[in-house]
């Protein structure tokens, strides 16, 4: 919950000038009236405004906000203000939000793509949809800098250990594989890749995470990431071994 304050006005400054409209000060103009305050807005209208602003107030940055007299500081410290956050020195280092966000986008875009093809929501098809569109969007987020994919997946992949430029090759084989599930064509070579590439990251997984108990950082959606190395990356790589296996299984009987 938000701290009790009976004065419900705030002062905000921020900077806002002809080639600059500081996003910052916007998110805390409208997160202090989201919370029911009274926002005294002081814009920022020039260089020297700015820089006396931050003099005075012995402040290196922009937006500042004072509530009761009181300086609470930039939009970061004005969640923690509000509770919306912890402080920094309480946040963890690691998250799982980008691997929820794309499981979760894959899973309703197989759920609407079984839903116009075949009129129903809930079909095999859509299945597996659901983990080669995820393979594909995971393979976009390497792709983004796969330089530094392939540092990260030097941590822990085994084969990229060997043969280090395995790690730039790795996230095209991904996309690749993925696209060809996605249409259902080439399963004779999209299924090997699949196979080969998910069985190569669960024994390397497996073995940095639950044999040799490490904790890293997982490659799975790009060279940035904050996501932990263990569960997740493993279910992927089984993901892939389970499409690389399946679909050519289905195609010869079903």
């Amino acid at each position: 919950m938000p701290r009790d304050t009976d004065n419900k006005s705030a002062q905000l400054y921020r900077m806002v000038m002809p080639g600059h409209l500081c996003p910052f000060g916007l998110k805390s103009k409208d997160l202090l009236e989201r919370q029911g305050f009274e926002v005294e807005d002081h814009p920022l209208e020039s260089r020297e405004n700015t820089d006396a602003f931050m003099k005075k107030h012995g402040v290196e940055t922009t937006p500042q906000t004072f509530i009761g007299g009181e300086r609470i500081g930039g939009y970061d410290d004005l969640r923690v203000f509000f509770d919306i956050d912890p402080p920094k020195e309480e946040q963890s280092d690691t998250t799982y939000q980008p691997v929820i966000a794309i499981f979760s986008v894959a899973a309703l875009l197989a759920l609407g793509l079984s839903w116009h093809q075949y009129g129903s929501v809930f079909t095999l098809r859509g299945f597996e949809w659901f983990i080669s569109l995820s393979m594909t969007i995971l393979a976009i987020q390497k792709l983004q800098d796969v330089e530094g994919f392939s540092t990260m997946f030097l941590n822990y992949d085994l084969l990229a250990r060997k043969w280090v430029r395995y790690g730039k090759v790795y996230p095209f084989g991904e996309a690749w594989a993925g696209i060809l599930m996605t249409a259902g064509a080439l399963l004779w070579l999209s299924a090997p890749v699949a196979l080969f590439i998910g069985t190569v990251g669960a024994v390397s997984v497996f073995k940095a995470v639950y044999i040799e108990k490490r904790e890293l950082k997982c490659a799975c959606v790009g060279g940035d990431s904050s996501v932990p190395l263990g569960f997740i990356s493993l279910t992927e790589n089984l993901m892939m071994i389970f499409m690389g296996i399946w679909m050519p299984v289905r195609a010869i009987w079903f």
